[in-house]
């Protein structure tokens, strides 16, 4: 089984972040420019927080609050899991399972390496079961 190192290598190393003094509209548009569901709170190269679509539903949109005058810091999630590059990729989606968060920053030591999502690792483990099932019936086929 791969790691979350080796899937990053394969799939990028390529973080889309935010700070966290900016609008939550420019969050959610960054988001949609970008295709994905959640954007890293930076501050410089520090971790700082992050934000997804469901911070953004349910801190602003049920709240009547103004995305252009909330600033991220203000409903960014601070609690962060992350995960490491060590980690296979079975122990990363137990790990986002477990805590039902999809987005999975990965850290090596303080160094932010890349960012997974629950799709990537699903996709990955369903990837390594069709090879699995391949080589099974090549051996029994001879």
């Amino acid at each position: 089984m791969d790691t979350i190192g080796q899937l990053l290598d394969r799939k990028g190393h390529e973080v889309w972040s935010i700070g966290p003094d900016a609008s939550v509209y420019e969050g959610v548009e960054m988001m949609a420019e970008k295709g994905v569901g959640a954007l890293l709170v930076l501050e410089g190269k520090r971790l700082v927080g992050i934000i997804s679509e469901r911070d953004y539903a349910r801190k602003v949109v049920l709240k009547d609050r103004s995305s252009r005058e909330t600033r991220i810091a203000e409903i960014m999630t601070t609690q962060l899991v992350h995960g490491t590059p060590h980690q296979s990729v079975q122990e990363g989606l137990s790990v986002m399972t477990e805590k039902r968060i999809r987005h999975l920053p990965i850290m090596n030591g303080v160094e932010l390496v890349g960012i997974v999502s629950i799709g990537d690792l699903v996709k990955e483990i369903i990837a390594e079961q069709q090879q699995m099932i391949s080589q099974l019936e090549q051996y029994i086929s001879g």
